[in-house]
């Protein structure tokens, strides 16, 4: 993300402001979404009908090319395409656009927008620190495959989007006949490898990770050097020193989470965020089974931790900053400058790694502690009764705190499941 404009006055309360940017890559529409909230307004070009009467009668609609200022009032991201659409209502004069007239704006590649803020937290503010980080971050293609399946996947500082899911059917070994067998295992293997030399740019791509059960990874790598030879392709060549091969238990996209564990891959991404993210969640995972006194999840036992400068490593899914209530996503910015504040290491992960959906199952919100706090599940559930309690007497309560603090027990089927796969 090229940074044009940045007018945020850090000194006022509310930090109030705006910033010009122009999206470079794909991933900067991940980061746009990610920074884009509702009640916000944003500047951008856009096409706009305009019907036009002559003076006989008659009519025509051209389309016009101006400049637009909305107030967004909804905000809609494509994953695969990375394609970012906003719609709001115009709150600028404008000859083609009335006052108030709704109207979509999408956000398009090498093209300027504004995006003015009345509040630029610290989640907004480190967003966009990250968008425009000028250093490149190690982009990694991932081939997770088995017999038949395969997901060709592109991992990045911020996302893992599958570019290409192949499904085919190959047909069983028969006895003294395997010829039908290895035929459609030939056509499996060539549909991958044109699927990866579509999908994947070898000049920005650092690692290449071919994971699979059993052997079909290393007769697929045979294969494709095999047809290297054949058709003199001399760029498979070149890149061979890319190539990781290592162990999955499947071929969906799921299994991403251990490859990256890979002690052999984790030394090619030991400076990438997504590294970080897995690090910590397994860790999490670890230490919720061996000291689970030290590892809690949900925003109340989380928050009471922080409270106690417990908290040494919090993890939280940006999901949650996407939040339509104002008061739940403040809460959470809140927890976060904390944390911070008391010298903790804050990780927000991607809702779209495997990472982040697997935070995502534990309500989005985790934190492994310094020192154990046996007592924060008595807390928790004396606060539910006092929560109980000002409901009956026609007190009012936030319904997600005690969904969040029912979710949040460490002793819930659901955490021991989650970290049983993790392990």
């Amino acid at each position: 993300m090229k940074l044009v404009k940045r007018d945020i006055n850090m000194t006022d309360k509310d930090q109030s402001g705006f910033a010009t940017m122009v999206p470079e890559e794909s991933e900067d529409m991940w980061h746009a979404y990610n920074m884009i909230s509702k009640g916000d307004y944003v500047t951008a070009s856009t096409m706009r009908k305009v019907q036009q009467e002559s003076s006989t009668g008659s009519s025509t609609s051209t389309r016009v090319h101006t400049k637009v200022t909305i107030l967004v009032e909804a905000v809609d991201f494509d994953t695969t395409a990375c394609h970012l659409r906003l719609k709001g209502k115009n709150s600028a004069e404008n000859k083609y656009i009335k006052m108030g007239a709704y109207h979509t704006v999408d956000l398009e590649m090498n093209r300027s927008f504004t995006l003015h803020k009345a509040v630029w937290d610290i989640v907004d503010l480190e967003r966009l620190e990250l968008a425009v980080d000028v250093a490149k971050s190690a982009d990694v293609g991932a081939i997770v495959m088995q017999e038949g399946l395969a997901n060709i996947c592109l991992v990045t500082s911020s996302m893992t989007t599958v570019r290409a899911h192949i499904d085919m059917s190959i047909p069983r070994k028969r006895r003294g006949n395997c010829s039908q067998h290895e035929k459609g295992l030939q056509r499996f293997y060539d549909a991958v490898l044109q699927a990866m030399l579509r999908h994947f740019d070898f000049s920005v791509i650092k690692c290449i990770v071919i994971a699979s059960p059993g052997f079909v990874k290393d007769q697929f790598f045979e294969h494709m050097y095999t047809e290297a030879v054949k058709t003199d392709n001399k760029l498979l060549f070149e890149i061979k020193p890319k190539f990781v091969l290592v162990h999955s238990s499947s071929g969906h996209k799921y299994a991403l989470k251990e490859v990256l564990q890979d002690p052999s891959v984790a030394s090619r991404l030991a400076d990438t965020k997504a590294a970080g993210e897995v690090k910590a969640l397994d860790t999490f995972f670890q230490t919720l089974q061996s000291e689970p006194d030290r590892a809690y999840y949900g925003i109340k036992h989380v928050e009471y931790a922080a409270a106690r400068q417990a908290v040494g490593v919090l993890m939280v899914t940006d999901e949650l900053f996407r939040a339509s209530d104002v008061r739940t996503r403040k809460r959470y910015v809140q927890l976060i400058e904390d944390v911070k504040g008391n010298g903790a290491d804050v990780k927000i992960f991607s809702s779209l790694h495997v990472s982040g959906e697997q935070l995502g199952q534990l309500t989005g919100v985790a934190a492994i502690l310094r020192f154990p706090l046996p007592e924060i599940e008595d807390e928790a559930d004396d606060s539910d009764e006092d929560s109980d309690a000002d409901k009956d007497s026609g007190g009012d309560d936030d319904a997600d705190d005690s969904g969040a603090a029912a979710n949040g027990r460490r002793t819930s089927s659901a955490a021991v499941s989650i970290a049983a796969t993790a392990r």
